[in-house]
């Protein structure tokens, strides 16, 4: 199911954003790159709806399910009810930094804890077949990346854990909120390089700041395993998405009007089931970013789709103004 190599190039999880319409959109442009869903508590796989927290299209695979929680226990009850949907690969979230996330006890707090990711991984890996891997930081608040970062790897790395995505920035979790928080402190793409010289084994791969393909082919000729997009992937897709499966050697590069097609059936469906156009269509606001006509079309889409009743004709409306500018 999984392809070969799938971490080479990956679409962070994103919350409000990445959920499993932005996820068949972005296979529109990438038929090889991991996909993420939005974080998703152990406590809400288990008492909450699982069917709208866990459903996703057959198109999205590869796909990883992103988990948030700090109790081994809970967390194996959420892998084990989660396996009946054969994600990919399950993720533990121990690098977000929102207040929200700390008062849980998960998310990048857990740096702090690296015994206790450490039994949450291996408790995972008790209820799946499917690989367990960590998101992390290279740090919190005043600890030295330098040396907590590779105990962290090693700690987590001992009880099975062989993938590592490591956002290059420090979560500071107190003074700072998660929106400053992306933007400092400075990213250090160096420190996470140094981190794959020295565990050569396992699978490292990088986040942050990475906003090109050129970027993304630099990384992994430093010898980096992966590299995972975030906000460009939401905000410019098609710069970043439409060609990266050059990166496995495969040719597809849908131009992005035949993108804007290729959801055409998915969205019908959507529609025919009591779903609703905005739903889906506000993930594809940025998909013609940087062209001409790209402001028309986020403007149609944007006053025009979370209408009652909504459907396709808004979609033509927004390609027809699009075309009207590049004409």
């Amino acid at each position: 199911m999984t392809h070969p190599d799938a971490h080479r190039l990956s679409v962070a999880p994103m919350m409000d954003w990445t959920d499993r319409h932005c996820r068949v959109f972005h296979r529109q442009m990438t038929r090889r790159a991991m996909l993420y869903t939005e974080m998703v508590t152990a406590p809400a796989v288990i008492h909450g709806p699982k069917p709208r927290l866990l459903d996703y299209s057959a198109v999205e695979h590869p796909v990883a399910l992103q988990l948030g929680g700090s109790d081994p226990s809970e967390l194996a009850r959420a892998v084990k009810i989660a396996s009946a949907w054969t994600y990919d690969e399950v993720n533990l979230n121990c690098g977000c930094p929102s207040d929200r996330v700390q008062s849980g006890c998960f998310g990048a707090v857990l740096m702090e804890r690296p015994a206790l990711v450490a039994d949450c991984v291996a408790a995972m890996q008790g209820e799946t077949d499917a690989p367990v891997t960590v998101k992390c930081r290279i740090g919190v608040d005043d600890q030295d990346p330098e040396t907590h970062l590779p105990r962290f790897i090693e700690a987590v790395a001992r009880a099975g854990v062989r993938h590592f995505i490591i956002h290059a920035r420090k979560a500071w979790l107190q003074g700072l909120s998660p929106k400053e928080n992306r933007e400092v402190p400075p990213l250090d793409h160096d420190l996470v390089i140094r981190m794959k010289q020295r565990f050569p084994d396992l699978t490292i791969c990088i986040n942050g700041g990475i906003t090109a393909l050129t970027q993304v082919q630099s990384l992994l000729a430093s010898g980096l395993d992966g590299v995972m997009l975030g906000r460009a992937a939401y905000h410019d897709p098609a710069s970043v998405l439409i060609g990266a499966d050059a990166l496995w050697g495969d040719a597809f590069a849908p131009d992005p009007l035949q993108v804007a097609d290729a959801m055409r059936p998915y969205i019908a469906d959507h529609l025919a089931t009591g779903g609703r156009l905005h739903q889906i269509s506000r993930h594809m606001l940025g998909l013609f970013t940087g062209r001409p006509g790209a402001r028309g079309w986020r403007r149609v889409l944007s006053e025009r789709a979370s209408r009652d009743g909504a459907g396709l004709e808004v979609l033509d409306a927004a390609l027809a103004e699009l075309q009207a500018k590049a004409a």
